[in-house]
């Protein structure tokens, strides 16, 4: 990465609370690789039964997808603070009550009910950070791609999480005390989320004339009209990682090297963390949406190769090189989104694509446990392969719905006038985006939920 690009990522961070709120919210959310396996862990060290315990953890993942785009929606209305604080004491007292019950082998309902609620009861910490990324960095007055910059790093650090969350949670588990992994998960979700709470200067503004609206009639479903095509999207991506997940368990158990398996996710975990870096140091010009069916298309064409490897090393070199291309089609579909949110709605927007992740992955988990109880690592490598297919065909129904549209210029101006006088600063000057509770100014042409942008894009 060159002098340039690191530069363009230490000028987003150096912006006024943006290192806290990212730090906030990096520790908040490394419970969200840790959480789930630690409940396994823990249950099935005093039960014995893994699929007790697998069950419960499941549940959890199934609360979290449901409730998360409605918590989202809250802190969108409401705001952060308002939102982070009385969900922290659910989350604690349903986190607390899941490992108590576990301890004294309660009836399978209490570890149930008890995960479902912690699942819910889970901020959306990386929408969140995102949001308050748009808040500080987007507009047309600030430097161009830094918010790019920003989302890159974001989508970096959620990489960090899913190879570090895993590795630790298990050495605490084994290696101190069983429930020692889900204390400490669920500990920095309450430190991180606390944390990010109580930074109120850089918290996203609430839209409450875009909050009356959708408490009355008529308001629109979706947060942004993408999302008709980027949560199937993101349901086959989180179901296709599901199955490389387990296939490569398998894979190494075959060959008697499971312990390798964590080894070999963990490159294709890095493949994509220095891919995220180099997509996020360029100044893009082409389309988003562009953009996305072409990394949508090198990952489905990268996961169809896993099958046909010989061997470890050849499956290892292969994943590295596949995961290059993770973390960009992730950044791309997440500024997809912050571009076509309808006011007010970005959060929500967000957590929207995450959700369709979680139920991916859900659904995978159990549709690739059976092919490969029945078939074997190749046939869940199949799966994956399928999975990456059912994306791509997604993206090329869908890809209308992907157009980010300008206003007008002299639209733009009127809004950022309108802006300047009647709308709430945040940390720095935010040019054209509305705040507080003014509403946007009518456009020169329709230009669907997409935020005000002077830089043309092309459809």
């Amino acid at each position: 990465m060159t002098t340039w690009a690191a530069n363009r990522y230490r000028r987003a961070l150096a912006r006024p609370g943006a290192l806290r709120f990212s730090a906030a919210a990096f520790i908040g959310r490394l419970q969200i690789s840790m959480f789930g396996l630690g409940t396994v862990l823990l249950i099935s060290s005093f039960t014995g039964r893994y699929g007790l315990a697998g069950t419960v953890s499941a549940t959890g993942a199934a609360g979290y997808a449901l409730v998360s785009p409605l918590i989202a929606r809250l802190a969108d209305r409401r705001g952060q603070r308002a939102v982070l604080r009385p969900l922290m004491l659910v989350f604690a007292a349903a986190a607390a009550a899941l490992i108590a019950g576990a301890q004294a082998r309660a009836p399978d309902w209490v570890l149930l009910v008890s995960s479902v609620v912690a699942g819910a009861a889970t901020p959306q910490l990386g929408s969140m950070v995102r949001a308050r990324w748009s808040t500080l960095l987007g507009g047309p007055n600030q430097p161009d791609g830094l918010l790019h910059a920003a989302f890159s790093l974001e989508s970096v650090a959620d990489e960090v999480i899913f190879v570090a969350g895993p590795v630790l949670v298990t050495l605490l588990a084994t290696e101190v005390q069983p429930a020692s992994g889900l204390i400490v998960a669920a500990g920095t979700c309450l430190i991180g989320s606390l944390w990010l709470a109580t930074q109120k200067a850089t918290e996203p503004p609430v839209d409450t004339a875009s909050a009356g609206v959708r408490a009355g009639r008529g308001g629109p479903l979706l947060p942004a009209r993408g999302l008709i095509t980027l949560a199937p999207v993101f349901v086959f991506f989180g179901a296709m990682l599901a199955a490389i997940d387990l296939a490569t368990v398998d894979f190494a158990a075959d060959r008697h090297h499971k312990p390798l398996a964590g080894l070999i996710l963990g490159g294709y975990a890095l493949g994509s963390a220095f891919g995220g870096l180099w997509y996020g140091s360029k100044v893009w010009r082409s389309p988003l949406r562009r953009r996305f069916a072409l990394t949508v298309a090198a990952t489905a064409a990268g996961t169809a190769t896993f099958w046909v490897m010989p061997d470890l090393p050849a499956l290892a070199g292969v994943m590295i090189i596949s995961g290059l291309v993770l973390s960009p089609m992730l950044i791309t579909g997440f500024t997809i989104i912050e571009e076509q949110a309808r006011s007010g709605r970005l959060t929500e927007g967000l957590a929207w694509l995450t959700s369709a992740i979680s139920v991916g992955t859900a659904l995978g988990s159990a549709g690739a446990g059976q092919i490969i109880d029945a078939g074997g690592a190749r046939w869940g490598y199949g799966f994956a392969a399928f999975c990456g297919a059912g994306a791509l065909l997604a993206v090329l129904a869908g890809l209308s719905q992907l157009i980010v549209v300008e206003l007008a210029p002299g639209a733009a101006a009127g809004l950022s006038s309108l802006a300047a006088g009647h709308h709430r600063l945040v940390g720095c000057h935010r040019g054209s985006r509305p705040m507080g509770g003014a509403q946007r100014a009518p456009p020169a042409a329709d230009p669907g939920p997409g935020r005000a942008r002077t830089r043309a894009r092309h459809p």
